[in-house]
């Protein structure tokens, strides 16, 4: 990373962080698809954000001129930063009155990068990039082709960390014109957003444009004649692919951490129907469709009376609004989350068939849906006591996990598969012995693994 650049301050700041940032590789065509998603959406809807963005070349600001004029009839302030290189300060874009450009010094890093960060009272999004150096490009050097560019960096919807690189940009332009920096510190100050803030319409809303954005250039790729045009056709594919991935990862880790009483719930819920899967002898593929299945779990916005699952803050938002969002048959724009939008579809279904989803009833509730509907309860009765016992300071652990089964046990035969309750119970033998089950955030840049 350039030494002084935004990406590497920001590194720099969560190296030894308890939460690492999740870096990745991205070619530029995978960067092109994410960035007009984020823009288009800024379009369409009424979310008048802040925007701070850097071009790595005044050239390229040049292609999108014109869609930023367009992008400040709806922000309340766009900052951009490039080095002077293309005299894009003649652009009629740069004369209205709350587009603010800062022409960056040749030797300043921030010029070699590529950023695009929206702040705004109800989401935050950001690409935060830098091209990969000469070095790290090897023996082959720079690809022909200028969508095979490759960047290092990475994309959030997370506020935390896009508000952290939004005081990290006005600093650096602080060092230019101390009058806009002020400016867009207060702007800033004024949409600070938390997780519990956003809006679960436009978070859902933006991830749905995401990936149809990113699916639309899978779709190109493919064409029979742009296949010939790219060196590492493949790579380019598996990008886009891992970056639909990565969407919707971010929006669950996001719906988990609105949940501060159980942040760890998709987490925990993969890992457990990991251990499911295992003791059932499940083939692996089985099983890891399970997990990506528990990762997700939370996407799916039943409002069943008769379920066990909490619903976060952007869960119960959704529930009021859901003529305006995608519920799990989101997952189905992507044709290989297909099966896992089917186990969510039905992961509340009743196993005596007397809920009132689909009326499903017993072995003909597909397997992983059973499954995640047993163990999604059975996390979040362990959290719930976990947590009652903090509070009174009470010795935890100790009769949680056995009180929790034991309610899910009560349930065996009406709204769970006996059979899985055995399973259950085996686990839950295992945990008291000692067995630990390391749940783990998964690497959410490196999404594709997940898909193979």
């Amino acid at each position: 990373m350039l030494k002084g650049s935004i990406l590497q301050k920001l590194a720099l700041a969560h190296q030894n962080h308890s939460k690492p940032l999740n870096l990745g590789v991205y070619y530029k065509n995978t960067l092109v698809a994410l960035c007009h998603a984020l823009e288009d959406f800024v379009l369409e809807s009424d979310s008048n954000p802040l925007i701070i963005t850097a071009f790595q070349r005044g050239k390229w600001y040049l292609e999108e001129a014109d869609r930023y004029s367009d992008l400040a009839d709806k922000a309340q302030k766009i900052a951009i930063m490039a080095a002077s290189d293309a005299g894009f300060a003649e652009h009629p874009t740069s004369n209205k009155s709350n587009v603010a450009l800062i022409d960056l010094q040749e030797s300043d890093p921030v010029a070699q990068e590529w950023h695009l960060v929206i702040v705004s009272s109800s989401y935050t999004a950001m690409v935060l990039c830098q091209e990969l150096s000469e070095e790290d490009y090897g023996i082959e050097g720079r690809p022909q082709a200028d969508l095979e560019r490759k960047f290092y960096g990475f994309w959030t919807f997370e506020p935390d960390l896009v508000q952290e690189t939004v005081n990290l940009a006005i600093n650096h332009i602080r060092t230019y014109d101390l009058e806009l920096a002020t400016e867009l510190g207060d702007l800033s100050s004024q949409m600070k957003t938390n997780y519990q803030q956003q809006s679960s319409a436009k978070l859902a809303a933006v991830v749905s444009k995401v990936v149809g954005y990113l699916e639309s250039c899978k779709v190109q790729l493919h064409n029979p004649q742009k296949e010939t045009d790219f060196n590492f056709f493949e790579d380019l594919d598996n990008n886009l692919a891992s970056n639909e991935m990565q969407a919707f990862l971010r929006m669950a880790q996001i719906i988990d951490l609105t949940d501060t009483l159980n942040p760890m719930a998709a987490s925990e819920v993969a890992t457990l129907g990991e251990a499911m899967g295992q003791l059932l002898d499940l083939p692996a593929w089985q099983i890891k469709r399970l997990r990506l299945a528990g990762l997700l779990h939370r996407l799916s916005l039943s409002s069943q009376s008769d379920s066990e699952f909490n619903q976060t803050s952007i869960q119960k938002e959704a529930l009021q609004n859901k003529d305006q969002l995608p519920q799990s048959s989101v997952l189905r724009i992507m044709p290989q989350l297909r099966a896992i939008s089917k186990i969510l579809d039905h992961q509340t279904e009743v196993w005596d068939g007397s809920g009132n989803k689909s009326g499903l009833a017993y072995d003909s509730i597909p397997l992983e849906s059973r499954i995640l509907r047993l163990i999604a309860d059975f996390q979040q009765q362990v959290t719930t006591l976990r947590n009652k016992e903090q509070k009174n300071k009470q010795q935890t652990e100790i009769n949680t996990i056995p009180e929790a089964f034991s309610s899910c046990q009560a349930k065996a035969g009406t709204i769970y598969d006996p059979k899985l309750v055995e399973a259950l119970n085996l686990i839950v033998i295992g945990m008291q012995q000692g067995m630990t089950l390391q749940a783990y955030q998964p690497k959410i840049a490196g999404g594709i693994w997940l898909l193979e």
